[in-house]
């Protein structure tokens, strides 16, 4: 297995002249003006006295900054902390206290954050060895614990200026490590999860260059290819999909520094028209339910869709309109990950032979688990599992009795940091690692998921309840934005955050949403099993609160 920064050094020094990272309407960086960048971090770096192993956060939205900040650390040798920019300002702080980082990186509203709760800056006074804050964007020191640090950020380019007199070329390049470096710590990764308590997940080499060598292996390489970055870069499916695998065989990241509107998003998806595009199933559902499923659903279409060979041509003019919004280019289709996907949306995804697949994955498994490409991807599943990995079902008879996925190889995390009791529950007593899913696995290497453990229901049969598989009935109702499925008193109740806008719009009252609401409920009812039933409804005004990949946050409506 080759390091996966052995693949960045080959890539940086191959595509030297050709763009590498874009903030979307704005500057463009080629991948050597990206090594110049790396090269003016590593003087920084050595400078400060940082040295190999040592942590360094990096918190901000994500730009090419972002990208030539992260790269400078993982090429130092030095392990990266990337904080989710979502993350609190107290808990940016306490993060990095706690991950024992010698520095933060961030950008200019990470730091406009931290600087409202100078409350919570005061734990990096009494944080030994903390160097201080500098800004990717400006280059700038905002905070810093050190007249070392302060002279070098104010020297660097005078510095760098004399290290390379004639600039940095791609023969001075050299990022390559041993391919036996494979146990070494690279990243410790702070997910948000659905639990209020993050865990810094510990990922080796072995993980990051395990799923380098699955994406080389399963996507095949277009060089130039373009790219658009909407998911969190330090999130691991974001950071791996749309920023380590395309960087490594040419590729142009384009990436939305503001958030993804849907008009910026179409704005950007028009102009990149990216060869395959990463996303989670609230932007595809959002697009499906706003546009799609309510033309689909007219009477007169319904007619229409019932004739063959008519059916076939409404279909297929759908899917071209649907293809070109997203650029008209998906060589790779849209890959969508971090959730499961709303059936209904997916029965018309697979009735219109749109370009889509479902993957799986965790960040402790940096991310993948499994994938398949969209010519082969079998609907409701998350794909095939990605070998060598192994993958093991809990239960009497994995392709019919649900059971936890269990995984162990190279792609699995080495721990939780400075959480030894955290780290032990997350691994059986014969060393594979408990994902905390539901799901099937078929001979074919197919894997259904059909919930999370600690999602589950115990109705007072003692049946298991899996609420996603109620949720997504409930998702399919009229005017319902998302839901939630929920016990209390040995009921199940359907939390419920209506389109209020679409309902008025259409002159469709709360009372009349509720009414209509409880007579579909009781059709739902019908196919469910008399124990997993729904037995009343709560229509709630403010969405739900969600982590940065748009979970909803469960233990807050318990």
């Amino acid at each position: 297995m080759k390091h996966y920064l052995n693949h960045i050094n080959t890539a940086i020094k191959k595509y030297w002249d050709m763009p590498a990272f874009t903030n979307f309407g704005a500057e463009t960086l080629t991948y050597g003006e990206v090594a110049a960048g790396i090269e003016k971090y590593h003087i920084m770096f050595k400078e400060c006295g940082i040295k190999k192993d040592d942590n360094i956060a990096l918190c901000a939205r994500n730009s090419a900054q972002w990208g030539v900040a992260y790269l400078a650390i993982v090429t130092y040798d030095a392990v990266i902390v990337p904080l989710l920019p979502d993350f609190l300002p107290k808990s940016i702080v306490e993060l990095t206290c706690f991950s024992d980082c010698k520095m933060l990186l961030v950008d200019n509203d990470i730091y406009r954050g931290l600087g409202k709760d100078e409350e919570s800056l005061k734990m990096y006074d009494t944080k030994e060895n903390f160097i201080g804050i500098y800004n990717i964007m400006t280059k700038n020191v905002q905070r810093s614990y050190s007249e070392t640090f302060t002279k070098v950020a104010a020297d660097l380019e005078q510095m760098f200026a004399k290290k390379f007199p004639n600039g940095v070329t791609a023969d001075m390049v050299d990022y390559s490590k041993s391919d036996k470096d494979m146990d070494r710590l690279a990243l410790i990764s702070f997910t948000s999860g659905t639990s209020s308590a993050p865990k810094g997940v510990m990922l080796p080499v072995r993980s990051l260059s395990s799923n380098m060598r699955f994406a080389h292996a399963a996507i095949p390489a277009i060089p130039g290819g373009r790219i658009l970055s909407i998911l969190p870069l330090a999130h691991m499916f974001g950071m791996t999909f749309d920023f380590l695998y395309p960087l490594t065989i040419g590729g142009s990241v384009t990436m939305l520094t503001q958030k993804p509107t849907p008009a910026r998003l179409l704005a950007a998806l028009a102009e990149v028209k990216p060869f395959m595009f990463l996303t989670v199933p609230m932007v595809i559902e959002k697009v499906f339910k706003s546009k799609v499923i309510p033309t689909l659903r007219k009477p007169k279409m319904r007619i229409l869709l019932a004739i063959p060979g008519i059916n076939k041509l409404i279909l297929k003019a759908v899917r071209n309109k649907l293809y070109n919004t997203f650029g008209g280019n998906l060589i790779h289709g849209v890959i969508i990950g971090g959730a499961a996907l709303n059936k209904e949306v997916e029965d018309w995804m697979k009735k219109m032979k749109f370009p889509y697949c479902v993957g799986y994955g965790m960040t402790e498994c940096g991310p993948i688990i499994s994938y398949c490409d969209y010519k082969d991807f079998e609907r409701y599943s998350c794909g095939r599992l990605v070998r060598p990995l192994e993958l093991r079902i809990d239960s009497t008879n994995p392709a019919k009795v649900l059971g936890e996925i269990q995984v162990k190889g190279d792609n699995v995390m080495v721990g939780y940091y400075k959480n030894e009791e955290a780290t032990k529950a997350a691994f059986t007593n014969d060393g594979w690692m408990r994902t905390g899913d539901m799901g099937l696995f078929t001979k074919n290497d197919t894997i259904f998921i059909k919930g999370r453990c600690k999602n589950m229901i115990l109705s007072a049969s003692g049946q298991n309840i899996y609420p996603e598989e109620i949720e997504d009935k409930l998702n399919n109702m009229p005017y319902v934005l998302e839901s939630l499925a929920v016990g209390r008193k040995n009921a199940i109740i359907g939390l419920i955050v209506p389109n209020w806008d679409a309902m008025k719009t259409d002159g469709v009252t709360k009372e009349d949403l509720e009414k209509m609401l409880r007579d579909e409920i009781k059709k739902i009812n019908v196919d469910l099993p008399a124990y997993s039933r729904v037995n009343d409804i709560e229509l709630r005004t403010d969405p739900f609160e969600k982590t940065p990949k748009q979970s909803i946050k469960r233990f807050m409506y318990q």
